[in-house]
């Protein structure tokens, strides 16, 4: 017999709860609520566990995450957690963003591409569930593999201080600032990050300390 969770029961009837919406006709589950039912009973059906995790329903297979479902304003989406792993014969998964390395998603914007698909939608389950008993992880980019802007080159040049501070914090908190200053197109903005970031870099801390 499927286990259902009640959690997940009030995530569609209320929403997430983690926005002001929340409760009301305009909460982005309630537009997507035939869709997430769908979902969720793909999931179901595959033998998946069935929580809430940040606000939203995530499937899990021996305590560990497999999938998750979410709404957002212009589609639902169905998230593989290690979806980088999975071969994706149907070419349908795509890295929610693109500093994306491990979850790749699906977009849906109506019930009758989630039907069309589920055979393949629970194939994609089953895989990432052998996936993980296999215990296989998803290799992260080497720190020596992420872009350098040349706007923070010419910064460690032009300070050798910054370019020994950057140099001496751990290789997550160099990727998490590459990260910050590559994702943005301009080279005004991302001078103005740059900037912004060297002095917690000359005081050995991270992006988000």
């Amino acid at each position: 017999m499927i286990s259902t969770n009640p959690q997940v029961d009030n995530y569609l009837a209320e929403g997430c709860g983690r926005c002001k919406l929340g409760g009301t006709p305009e909460c982005k589950v309630h537009k997507w609520t035939q869709e997430l039912k769908l979902l969720r009973k793909i999931a179901l059906d595959c033998g998946l566990n069935e929580e809430i995790k940040w606000g939203v329903p995530v499937y899990t297979y021996q305590k560990h995450n497999i999938i998750i479902i979410g709404a957002f304003k212009e589609n639902c989406v169905l998230s593989f957690f290690k979806g980088a792993l999975l071969q994706d014969e149907e070419k349908i998964l795509q890295f929610p963003g693109e500093n994306s390395q491990s979850a790749k998603v699906i977009r849906f914007t109506d019930v009758k591409t989630i039907q069309k698909l589920e055979a393949v939608l629970k194939a994609y389950v089953f895989e990432a569930i052998e996936i993980e008993k296999a215990g296989l992880k998803v290799t992260p980019k080497k720190l020596e593999e992420y872009t350098v802007p040349e706007e923070f080159k010419s910064k460690l040049k032009a300070i050798p201080a910054l370019k020994k501070a950057f140099e001496a914090l751990t290789p997550g908190r160099q990727k998490a600032y590459l990260l910050h200053f590559s994702s943005a197109k301009q080279s005004a903005t991302r001078i103005s990050r740059i900037e912004k970031c060297i002095p917690n870099i000359l005081k050995g801390k991270g992006f988000l300390e």
